[in-house]
């Protein structure tokens, strides 16, 4: 019976783990998923794996719902499915641990912009790998929501909608001034803070409705929009899910 477990790992131990699979004897084939493969495809692909029957309804799903695609690693020395920080790049399928697409993926020195946005906060990032080059963080006052009602309230909501309004136009020209330097070289974007205020910020930054096709990954969780966090923030950009099945036990951590 195969058990499987997930977490998440870093660059250099994802990279380690490749390594490790490459030197690796025994039989194995390895199937790169770019992302927008249909859950049918994966699944007839997965189903000329040797061995992997049982885990190829999960592995088509974890691979079809990725929207970065999946790589399965699958062999005598270990059954890996991973789910990379960034896109792959084209379909493949072949015999033994092809790791080398993977690890080229793991090794470029991507660009990445990082704009963290929360309501009276603001972070904005350039990294050429995990290094960063330019950063902006500030703040600006908007009010709490006022709770008593009538005219006064409405008063209130409208004047707090401007200072929103003039808070995200603000922090719009910050992330111009930090990106549009790099603009040509960007080569994904990251958002984080609150889900609702990102979306309106988004809306209301004219420059970045030219890169929402370079946007990836969920909001990262970033509570406190400062220099700190933003830096720590491209470790978790760049980690990868990593599913591993084992034989009748937990598998330990890589």
């Amino acid at each position: 019976m195969l058990v499987v477990s997930r977490r998440k790992v870093t660059r250099d131990r994802l990279v380690r783990l490749l390594g490790d699979l490459e030197s690796a004897r025994g039989p194995a084939v390895s199937l790169y998923v770019p992302p927008g493969t249909s859950k049918l495809e994966i699944e007839r692909a997965v189903g000329t794996v040797p061995q992997a029957e049982d885990a190829a309804g999960e592995l088509a799903g974890a691979a079809a719902g990725s929207a970065t695609g999946a790589v399965l690693l699958w062999g005598d020395s270990g059954r890996y499915l991973v789910i990379p920080p960034f896109p792959v790049g084209e379909k493949l399928f072949c015999s033994g641990y092809d790791v080398e697409p993977l690890r080229a993926l793991l090794q470029r020195d991507l660009v990445i912009a990082v704009v963290v946005v929360r309501l009276g906060a603001y972070a904005v990032g350039v990294f050429r790998g995990q290094a960063l080059i330019s950063s902006k963080v500030g703040t600006g006052h908007i009010h709490q929501r006022h709770r008593k009602g009538g005219s006064s309230q409405r008063r209130f909501e409208r004047r707090r909608l401007n200072e929103m309004d003039a808070f995200f136009l603000r922090v719009c020209g910050h992330v111009q001034e930090r990106l549009g330097p790099y603009v040509a070289e960007i080569d994904h974007i990251v958002f984080g803070g609150e889900r609702h205020t990102v979306l309106a910020f988004r809306k209301r930054c004219d420059f970045l409705h030219a890169l929402d096709d370079r946007v990836i990954r969920p909001l990262l969780d970033i509570r406190e929009p400062r220099q700190a966090s933003l830096e720590a923030a491209i470790g978790d950009v760049w980690r990868s899910q990593l599913v591993v099945w084992e034989e009748g036990t937990t598998a330990e951590p890589v």
